[in-house]
């Protein structure tokens, strides 16, 4: 079963067009996650799909049903925000249970779903406590937790983890990956961090300029982009681009190159001088000129390379990408 679809789905604000003709489906237990610039339309698609914001056209259906002029309460959705929402008069219980509340659900019932999402988020030390006593880490997990409570037809998420800190960021979204395997839930989720979206998704949704660019698994967008700006926006280090004739002179295509395509070759083609080192342990990137045009190599383990020295580069041709001028993806 369809778990959400959107039709030709289009959104402004008076003469800014935000969402072009958006066209989506997300399958019952998919995880999927909306990536993209700042400005991009992936917050505004996320409050639409929640009813927070209404579609100026198009059509929005949750489990079958066209949900366009139903109010968000009514549309069988949680949605768990960046800045957790807690209300903070009201204790860790509180916050999970005030919707179970208002929709008049039995006590037993309220009981046992609490103590279901407290077990499986490592809350029930805390459901007594309010959210001024949590740590920031506490408080996204009873976000989450108020959202499972409600067993909705769709999860929301709109960067829930871009308040925390690296740490925190990686321990949560492993919760919320385990979560989504033990709940077999439908997911759609909002974030600019790559990361995050390459290890949590089952499916990405590239978005530039309030359009989709592409759709699909992680590992088929970073291999297979179909233009440079998903190429691009894909990956950390972010692909190289070559401009025309750089790499082939008389070629009349932009090539890409991934970072760890690039290896150290005393007798490889391409001449570089390193400007900058970033030694991270297990690998190490360097940064380095090639006539006026940066690039980045990321070689595997530690390497003794200091800024200033002249290399030689090699590649497989085979690993290199090749765009027209517009951008579009070519062979």
């Amino acid at each position: 079963m369809t778990a959400l679809s959107l039709s030709s789905v289009n959104k402004s604000f008076g003469d800014v067009h935000v969402l072009k003709d958006i066209e989506l489906s997300v399958e019952e237990g998919e995880f999927v996650v909306f990536v993209g610039p700042s400005g991009c339309g992936k917050s505004t698609l996320l409050r639409v799909i929640a009813g927070l914001e209404e579609a100026s056209s198009g059509e929005i259906r949750i489990a079958g049903e066209v949900v366009n002029t139903t109010p968000p309460a009514k549309r069988g959705i949680a949605m768990v925000f960046q800045s957790y929402a807690l209300y903070p008069h009201l204790n860790v219980r509180g916050n999970m249970t005030l919707a179970l509340k208002q929709e008049r659900q039995p006590r037993d019932v309220i009981a046992a779903r609490v103590a279901k999402a407290a077990a499986m988020l490592n809350l029930e030390d805390y459901l007594d406590r309010y959210p001024s006593e949590l740590s920031g880490g506490q408080r996204q997990r009873v976000a989450i937790a108020r959202a499972i409570v409600r067993e909705p037809k769709l999860f929301l998420f709109d960067e829930p983890l871009s308040n925390l800190d690296a740490a925190l960021r990686m321990n949560t979204r492993l919760e919320i990956a385990n979560l989504h395997r033990a709940l077999g839930g439908s997911m759609v989720y909002v974030t600019h961090d790559q990361t995050e979206a390459m290890t949590l998704a089952d499916k990405i949704v590239v978005l530039r300029d309030g359009r989709v660019e592409q759709i699909g698994s992680p590992m088929d967008l970073y291999n297979e982009p179909v233009n440079r700006f998903v190429a691009g926006f894909l990956g950390a280090p972010a692909m190289n681009f070559f401009p025309a004739g750089l790499l082939s002179p008389g070629d009349r295509r932009i090539t890409g190159l991934r970072p760890e395509a690039l290896h150290v070759d005393p007798d490889g083609p391409l001449e570089v001088q390193v400007s900058h080192v970033e030694q991270l342990g297990g690998d190490t990137n360097v940064i380095a000129q090639m006539q006026d045009h940066q690039i980045t190599a990321r070689l595997f383990g530690q390497h003794a390379i200091t800024e200033g020295t002249r290399l030689r580069l090699g590649y497989d041709p085979a690993r290199a990408y090749h765009f027209d001028e517009t951008g579009a993806r070519l062979g």
